[in-house]
């Protein structure tokens, strides 16, 4: 089969590509920036375009995959409708996948022949979940296939694996409801405090995407959630299905710092418990996790002994958790961040609880605003205010960093002293930061 893949360059699209392409199908695709997915796909034998005229689609396509990012009226997609070729969005295919087994290089007849499919949903923590489960099914020999929306030691530096068993272990993102595509068998249930409410109306209709989700589940289906959290058993209750409270596991050792982390490898634990796999065995695997790309990431020392630290937190509850993290790992040195907020939409509706949520911080220094999402965004937020709120609310110095460039130079010029630990925090572009400053052999001026 012929597949295109449009914005082949994303976290998740790129996975799907991969893993197609692991199948034996004929894959291609497009995106509009060169990066390091980009060239890993290359590698891996698909061809790749840095052009999204619509000229790349081929007339012999079998099937169009695109990324929530790419709009109906996007020349590709236009392309592939008047050529008649079936589109899907990425989670509508990665839906598709989940129902095949490895070994059928085909497409799905609708049999009930398919993969096992162990979904991680929630706020936050999806992806270190994910990966923790993945390194504890790996080590079990369970050989899971595994599409992650981050890349990942255990994964062989990647965001997916292809095993050879029925379970298909995957992040399910609930942004447009994207996650009701699949058919879970098992559901780890982080945490559903709310998120993207450019999409969401309101807590309560975002709570309502995941009690559908939940109902997907056969009757019998489990949901491993944390029993003290009333959102999600409130959530599971009323989705008619039964829940097993990983709360009653200990909280595992791991070689990455954070409660919030252990609580991830607590769901773990539980699945671990639900799929056979012996409990020194799980905790064995779990002790050697030491985190993922751009989650609480280790990205080197500068030569004044500067530790730059990468995150792609974007949510208030999980910069608090992060920043307690650190604080705690770090204790007695000092801790910069810098944070670029992803979406003005998010930061207005969130607002009051990103200003408080860098309490133990010594100082914070934002960019800019990301914009993400301009065509959904409902209103812009003034930097300066934001950063007097902020500076007011968590107790912190705060700084408008005016841009990417001038951050840097700020930081590396006149905001961080020797031994000082750098956060680089957001879901956007800041992550380039993190590889300039450990490169910088700016001197530091204190």
């Amino acid at each position: 089969m012929k597949i295109f893949c449009s914005g082949i360059g994303g976290m998740g699209l790129s996975a799907y590509a991969a893993y197609r392409a692991s199948q034996g199908h004929h894959v291609l695709g497009s995106d509009r920036a060169d990066s390091d997915i980009m060239h890993d796909l290359i590698e891996q034998g698909i061809e790749v375009m840095l052009s999204q005229d619509g000229s790349h689609v081929p007339e012999d396509c079998d099937l169009f995959v695109y990324s929530e990012a790419i709009p109906e009226q996007s020349p590709e997609r236009m392309r592939a409708a008047a050529l008649h070729i079936p589109q899907q969005s990425y989670f509508q295919a990665l839906g598709e996948l989940s129902r095949i087994r490895p070994s059928d290089p085909g497409t799905s007849d609708g049999q009930a022949r398919g993969m096992r499919v162990i979904a991680v949903a929630g706020t936050h923590g999806k992806s270190s979940t994910t990966v923790m489960a993945a390194r504890v099914l790996i080590a079990a020999g369970l050989d899971p296939s595994v599409i992650v929306g981050t890349k990942a030691q255990e994964l062989s530096g990647r965001n997916w694996r292809k095993g050879s068993s029925d379970l298909f272990l995957v992040e399910a993102c609930e942004y447009r409801r994207s996650f009701h595509y699949l058919s879970p068998t098992s559901v780890l249930l982080t945490n559903a405090d709310g998120d993207h409410f450019d999409f969401y109306r309101s807590p309560q209709e975002y709570q309502q995407a995941f009690v559908e989700f939940l109902a997907k589940l056969p009757p019998d289906g489990a949901v491993i959630t944390h029993g003290t959290d009333p959102v999600c058993t409130a959530i599971i209750e009323r989705s008619g299905r039964q829940m097993i409270d990983a709360d009653t596991f200990p909280l595992p050792p791991l070689a990455t710092p954070g409660l919030h982390m252990q609580q991830n490898a607590q769901l773990v634990l539980a699945l671990a418990e639900q799929l056979g796999v012996a409990s020194e065995q799980a905790l064995s695997a779990l002790l050697g996790y030491a985190g993922c790309w751009r989650r609480m990431e280790m990205k080197g020392q500068t030569t004044q002994g500067v530790t730059v630290i990468d995150d792609y937190g974007h949510h208030p509850t999980e910069i608090r958790a992060t920043v307690a993290a650190l604080r705690e790992a770090y204790s007695g040195r000092r801790l910069v961040i810098a944070f670029q907020p992803h979406t003005h939409d998010r930061t207005r509706k969130l607002y009051d609880a990103f200003t408080k949520a860098f309490v133990g911080a010594d100082v914070v220094i934002i960019p800019n605003i990301y914009d993400a999402r301009p065509d959904r965004e409902s209103g812009a937020v003034n930097v300066d205010t934001f950063v007097a709120d902020l500076e007011k609310g968590s107790h912190v110095q705060a700084i408008n960093g005016r841009s990417l460039a001038e951050t840097g130079r700020m930081l590396t010029d006149e905001i961080l002293h020797p031994k000082d630990v750098l956060l680089v925090l957001g879901a956007g572009d800041v992550t380039e930061l993190a590889a300039h400053i450990v490169r910088s052999e700016h001197s530091l001026h204190h």
